[in-house]
């Protein structure tokens, strides 16, 4: 899959040493079809790394994609510089009168908060709201999978008495549902939280489908509304040394941090990590762009469906 991004955005270069197709600006414009338009809403602190890894992840089908990166105004980041989110991102506000076949909503390292505390949770609730008119299927990672549960459905994050942390195991259910299509019986897929949503909450809930489950992890994937609105408890995006980067800067911070389960080589973290869900990953998002993006959003945008 093409994926276009603006010329110079620095991880484009690494995409491309990957040997992914990035397509710029100049070359997209001369293509006579329509690219599927995905919306990131990237609330992650370390933004380029999780460029990175969505860019990876959604690349792996023969569309096109066109990728919009999008911020919130009520915070203020400190870890990526403002020079790079004034010329790479757009703010809700720029983008609320157009519509997305596809709009991602990622994590964010505030999951130990109320989210009525989070600094931008009144801006988060305006775009949750206004994806379900202008986005033919909005996928919620991690943290973000919490909040889009809470705001849409009332299920609130419990704490865990220790961090989530690591692979873990999950088994596939309802295997006819094309958004698991090709995944194995049991996978493993990562896990980096301090909070969870009670299993029990969901499976009460008849308007959710669970798609995949962890006996030690809870909920892994599930969705809503024939895949409008799509949960991944995990972070099926992070790369080989994402675990391995926030074991050790816990570490560093003198912070209680458990090894990463099913991660090094023989539970040692001098060896290298090893990537076992990779391919659980791709499937993913190929399967989610693929039969909730592509095959339902109309040609022109016109018409996209309206569950409110």
């Amino acid at each position: 899959m093409p994926i276009r991004v603006q010329n110079d955005l620095p991880v484009k270069e690494i995409l491309e040493s990957e040997n992914i197709f990035v397509m710029d600006e100049h070359r997209a414009t001369h293509q006579d079809i329509r690219p599927i338009r995905i919306g990131l809403l990237n609330l992650m602190p370390l933004k380029e790394d999780t460029e990175l890894q969505i860019l990876r992840s959604l690349s792996n089908t023969p569309l096109q994609v066109d990728v919009v990166f999008v911020n919130v105004t009520s915070h203020v980041s400190k870890n990526t510089p403002t020079s790079h989110l004034n010329k790479f991102y757009q703010t809700f506000s720029e983008i609320r009168d157009e519509n997305f076949d596809g709009f991602i909503i990622t994590g964010a390292p505030v999951e130990q908060m109320p989210f009525e505390e989070v600094d931008y949770w009144e801006e988060l609730k305006e775009i949750m709201e206004w994806s379900k008119t202008h986005v033919t299927s909005t996928m919620h990672l991690c943290w973000g999978a919490q909040a889009g549960l809470y705001y849409h459905y009332g299920i609130e994050k419990v704490p865990l008495e220790k961090k989530m942390f690591g692979l873990f195991w999950h088994r596939v259910l309802n295997r006819k549902i094309p958004l698991v299509r090709g995944f194995d019986d049991v996978f493993l897929a990562p896990h980096s939280r301090h909070t969870d949503v009670p299993m029990e909450k969901i499976l009460a809930d008849e308007r959710l489908t669970v798609l995949a489950r962890s006996e030690e992890a809870g909920l892994f994937l599930a969705m809503a509304q024939d895949g409008r609105q799509i949960f991944v408890m995990g972070h099926p995006e992070y790369d080989r040394v994402t675990l391995d980067t926030e074991y050790k800067r816990d570490l560093a911070k003198g912070l209680p941090i458990d090894i990463p389960k099913n991660y090094y080589k023989d539970d040692n973290p001098e060896n290298k990590p090893l990537l076992t869900w990779r391919a659980t990953s791709n499937n993913l998002y190929t399967n989610w762009l693929n039969y909730y993006v592509y095959q339902v959003t109309p040609y022109d945008m016109v018409g996209t469906p309206d569950f409110t």
